[in-house]
């Protein structure tokens, strides 16, 4: 919103520190805590090669002594060679408990990047890398003593390699060991992965190899402390503009985690990921019926409007809106937490965006969500209610309480979480400091949903905001000694609707219920 706009509205309203930037925290603040939850639906950020070719039981690996695999595999004789480095492989492809520790302790790293070198023998290199990248697939520490070993280079050179199964291996090396964190990504990126990666994508890649190169650049993408560097960003983007139209299901849920990583980096990654022209491709997205792809597009898209008012602007220009009311009815509960946390940082924007929330007819279901949700869903729509609560003008702000916003609204009041304590009072405070003072309208509703009755009691909580703003509800709308010498707002009925007459304290046009 306009700095004139938060000016204007500022003098309103009590809790007058709630301006643009208490918003935009606020926003910030919830981002991170979606962030913080396990979800089975993200991108793996390592994956270990499975034993697809031989059994796992293979009888020529039973008795087999690490120190004679290591051994065999420095080997002049090629088909002993070969066949330690395919033994040390089939040992780490193991589903359960491959002993990578025991391996790396038994000194076979050099060993096998010695063996990437050998472009004389590509089924040595192949094997060495496969091995190579199982162990990259392991801990921080395992993936770091591959890195150690000086593997990064000679994958670098595999890119290159004639032989597919060499250079597909080689992406997948260098993708577990990008995939173990900031640190790792930015020195594969300074060793001039991007562009050698990026060459892959285009339609004479056979698919299984394509899937890959995807996986690769979510890596890339992924992290955001610190974020990828911007050329790294602005040097993927194109690709993902032209993944995104993949028919594959798998290229293209990868594509979209990997924008929503990129668009949770800020405002200007925001930017950049918005001027690669992905956001009319990633709007449809949101009515997919893959729901693993639905939730990456919510969730690229819900990021998007954590920006600014322009950047959200982009994303409600594209009509994302006539997608939420099924996404605020949908089955999956996550689904419809991530709706409502994307409709509260809508209803942090400006007066229009706001506008835009009631139009579409959403606000009773923010309500439904906030009546009969899971309590982290409830949470998210209480965010989105206060939110309304500050952006809104008197009369958006009457749109909530004309659907009933109100008695769930207080219900909350209960609740343990004192986040969300603090939320509701905000919210409850902010509706009658625009109703007027103890209007008797809002008063008889808070106190008819048993609010009177919470808010009275959260005078004597233990956190300090909270007694605070429960203390000061009570004394400015709720005490019969009057108010203080404000004048009071007498409300007239017209037309079957409370309206209150503006006065100096309200902006024009008042309140109406």
């Amino acid at each position: 919103m306009s700095t004139k706009a938060v000016d204007s509205r500022q003098r309103y309203y009590k809790n007058k520190d709630k301006d643009l930037s208490e918003l935009r925290r606020r926003r910030n603040e919830v981002t991170v805590e979606l962030r913080k939850a396990k979800r089975e639906d993200t991108v793996q950020k390592k994956r270990n090669v499975p034993q697809d070719i031989v059994d796992e039981k293979d009888d020529s690996l039973q008795g087999k002594n690490l120190q004679s695999i290591v051994l065999n595999a420095s080997s002049q004789d090629p088909t002993e060679q070969l066949g330690a480095v395919q033994a040390a492989r089939k040992l780490l492809s193991k589903d359960r408990n491959p002993p990578i520790d025991e391996l790396i302790e038994s000194g076979i790293l050099p060993v096998l990047v010695k063996c990437l070198e050998r472009d004389d023998n590509p089924s040595l290199q192949f094997e060495a890398a496969w091995a190579l990248t199982n162990i990259a697939s392991g801990t921080s520490e395992q993936t770091n003593a591959v890195v150690k070993a000086d593997a990064v280079k000679h994958f670098m050179k595999l890119l290159q390699s004639p032989h597919q199964n060499v250079c597909e291996q080689a992406v997948w090396a260098l993708g577990n060991i990008i995939g173990d964190g900031p640190g790792l990504r930015d020195f594969v990126i300074r060793h001039g992965v991007v562009g050698p990666l990026l060459k892959f994508v285009n339609p004479n890649v056979p698919i299984s190899f394509l899937r890959n190169v995807t996986w690769v650049i979510v890596n890339l993408c992924r992290n955001k402390e610190p974020p990828p560097p911007m050329a790294t960003i602005q040097e993927v983007l194109p690709a993902l503009a032209l993944l995104i139209h993949h028919q594959d299901l798998n290229i293209l849920v990868d594509t979209v985690w990997a924008l929503s990583y990129l668009t949770d980096g800020g405002n200007n990654q925001i930017q950049v990921v918005i001027e690669s022209g992905v956001v009319p491709h990633l709007i449809p997205l949101l009515s997919h019926a893959e729901i693993k792809l639905q939730t990456a597009a919510l969730r690229a898209v819900g990021n998007i409007v954590t920006g600014t008012d322009e950047q959200t602007q982009v994303v409600l220009d594209h009509g994302a809106l006539r997608h939420f009311p099924a996404l605020l009815n949908h089955h999956k509960e996550k689904v419809k937490k991530e709706a409502v946390w994307f409709l509260s940082n809508i209803t942090a924007g400006n007066q229009a965006q706001v506008q835009e929330i009631i139009d579409a007819g959403l606000v009773p279901l923010i309500i439904q969500t906030l009546e009969n949700g899971e309590f982290l869903t409830q949470k998210e729509a209480a965010w989105a209610i206060s939110n309304f609560t500050v952006s809104g003008t008197p009369q958006q702000v009457g749109v909530l309480v004309e659907c009933g916003a109100i008695a769930p609204f207080c219900k909350l009041l209960e609740c343990m979480d004192t986040q969300v304590i603090q939320i509701v009072l905000d919210g409850i405070n902010n509706i009658l400091k625009m109703a007027g003072e103890r209007s008797e309208a809002i008063a008889t509703i808070i106190e008819e949903a048993g609010g009177l009755d919470k808010i009275e009691s959260l005078q004597n909580h233990e956190n300090q905001e909270i007694y605070k703003l429960a203390f000061g509800i009570i004394d400015k709308y709720f005490s019969n000694e009057g108010d203080n010498g404000e004048e009071e707002l007498n409300p007239t009925e017209i037309d079957g609707q409370f309206e209150f007459q503006a006065k100096d304290n309200l902006p024009p046009g008042g309140f109406k219920l």
